[in-house]
């Protein structure tokens, strides 16, 4: 079971409250190493001060036959501080704690650390003759716990108070963040509290500016989702009305056939109704294929084999031959002028069959009896990628009639041939989806429609 991820507070405490845990910890190292190297300066100093002093002073003094004991000092570190004063090879002088073998080795001159009766000691040894050739000898030294005691008393007071501060900084960072993040909150219970069919934009009253942007974005996302929503409610009406019209006209010349009397006006009926399926089933076949076509503008990741290279040559050659018997029906003619190697373009080839299949239809459909369909695939140039273009020899579009095709279910009045416009939506669609340049013109050669459709350069 996958663990539950942390809340935006609780991240925000989190790194928080652990980069000050980081940034004081760092600190104590830093003044734990300084204040050790400095307290340690200042304690050699004194040491080597005070072993100058006494060596000084036992200069002057006159020799004598027993050892004289260090006065008595009631402090606090007094026990932890020892010296010794030595004349040829002779304890003079020690410490009430000093021990009585030498606190250094002899030959060790100036600072070392040194071990006596299980202690660590920090020892400053000099040595000197006085004017009779006696060598006098002075240790000075101090336990090296005594050091650290000051060292810890020293950063005790310095880092405990920072260090009894984090508790309520914790609960100070955690009341600022909480607070910092309520519009955020109350952002999230108003889109939690709105209808699913409420597509209206999110206030923006009281917004950080850090969320503005995500506000925007949702409020581009609703509106791009209102405006899909009723462009499919709008596109399920256009349908249903539609798909009632053969609906229709099937049930009439059923009930036509049914009430015939005679063979041939029962096989004109069913010629009908064969007729009228055969109208709404390109219809339901055309609205498929453009709600694929929706569902693929849709996802954002491309589909399995759409850029695929494609033989345009290939698939127009199909496509005339599979339409060949249609037109002949009608007297017409479709001239294919194409390279003799292959055009490829980068799209798929159900797609690419689905595109110039529209547009052979629709020349052929508009086209007159005994017309022709001119379509003429030309290869990469250096000023424009792979082309094509499909001619007829019909009566052409008004320029109010080219603004408006390619809407859904739009057909141009007059032209005396059935159909449901979404022939050129699906055109359009492709276009739009694969980059497709798409120009519309009156044929120079035959008069009718040019549909020109350019690929874009490798």
């Amino acid at each position: 079971m996958a663990a539950r991820p942390l809340s935006l507070t609780r991240r925000l405490m989190a790194m928080v409250l652990g980069f000050v845990l980081a940034a004081w910890l760092v600190t104590a190292l830093v003044a734990w190493f300084t204040t050790e190297h400095e307290l340690s300066e200042l304690l050699d100093a004194h040491l080597a001060q005070t072993t100058a002093l006494l060596l000084a002073s036992e200069l002057d003094v006159p020799v004598e036959d027993d050892a004289r004991p260090a006065p008595v000092l009631l402090r606090k570190y007094q026990s932890r501080v020892a010296f010794q004063i030595w004349r040829d090879g002779r304890l003079r002088a020690r410490s009430t704690d000093a021990p009585e073998e030498p606190l250094a080795p002899a030959g060790v001159q100036g600072l070392s650390e040194q071990r006596l009766a299980g202690k660590r000691w920090r020892v400053f040894t000099a040595e000197q003759a006085d004017a009779r050739g006696s060598a006098i000898t002075v240790h000075v030294a101090e336990q090296l716990s005594a050091r650290r005691h000051v060292l810890l008393a020293s950063l005790r007071g310095t880092l405990l108070p920072l260090l009894l501060v984090l508790p309520l900084l914790a609960v100070g960072v955690g009341w600022t963040v909480r607070r910092a993040l309520r519009p955020l909150h109350a952002l999230g219970h108003r889109v939690a509290a709105r209808s699913p069919r409420a597509l209206d934009a999110l206030p923006q009253d009281g917004v950080p500016a850090e969320v503005q942007p995500l506000v925007h974005a949702l409020n581009g996302l609703l509106g791009r989702v209102a405006e899909q929503v009723a462009g499919e409610r709008r596109f399920t009406a256009d349908a249903a009305h539609e798909l009632r019209t053969p609906i229709a006209a099937i049930r009439m010349q059923a009930q036509v056939a049914q009430g015939a009397t005679q063979d041939e006006e029962r096989r004109a009926a069913l010629d009908a109704t064969i007729a009228g399926c055969d109208r709404a089933t390109r219809l339901v076949d055309q609205l498929l294929q453009l709600a694929r076509l929706e569902a693929d503008a849709v996802d954002t990741q491309p589909a399995a084999g759409r850029d695929i290279p494609t033989d345009l040559t290939a698939v127009a050659a199909r496509l005339v031959r599979e339409l060949s018997d249609a037109a002949r029906a009608r007297g017409q003619q479709i001239r294919l002028e194409c390279p003799p190697r292959p055009v490829d373009v980068p799209m798929s080839a159900a797609l690419t069959a689905v595109l110039l299949r529209n547009l052979l239809d629709n020349a052929l459909r508009y086209g007159p009896d005994g017309g022709t369909v001119a379509v003429q695939l030309l290869p990469a140039q250096a000023t424009h990628g792979v082309r094509l273009c499909v001619e007829d020899a019909g009566p052409g579009l008004s320029d109010a009639d080219l603004a408006r095709l390619g809407e859904r279910f739009f057909r141009v009045l007059g032209s005396g041939q059935s159909g449901s416009g979404l022939g050129w939506s699906i055109v359009r669609r492709l276009a739009r989806l694969h980059a497709l340049q798409l120009h519309i013109d009156r044929s120079p050669a035959l008069g009718g429609l040019r549909v020109t459709v350019d690929w874009p350069r490798a």
